[in-house]
């Protein structure tokens, strides 16, 4: 099963696309999805990352929850059809 990434703003700059699928199927964890982005969009790791751990203004959507807040986090499970986003920080006023 591929798992498709929406990345926003500097995010998808980073990555080249606002796109990205990765080899993560039902089962696996946001985690090893968020892994997989990185391993294949490194460009991506010193902006996402701080010494291996997610940085804290990175908001993590799983069919639009932010699994941070609302679900258990990079551990959140992976069910089929599962749409990841990747938020850096949002501000405006």
């Amino acid at each position: 099963m591929a798992t498709e990434w929406k990345l926003f703003a500097d995010l998808a700059e980073r990555a080249g696309d606002k796109h990205v699928t990765v080899d993560a199927d039902a089962g696996d964890t946001v985690g090893d999805a968020l892994e997989q982005l990185v391993a294949d969009r490194p460009d991506l790791e010193a902006r996402v990352l701080e010494d291996g751990d997610l940085r804290s203004q990175i908001n993590v959507l799983r069919n639009g929850t932010n699994v941070l807040v609302e679900e258990e986090g990079l551990e959140t499970v992976l069910e089929e059809g599962d749409e990841l986003a990747l938020f850096p920080p949002v501000s405006g006023g």
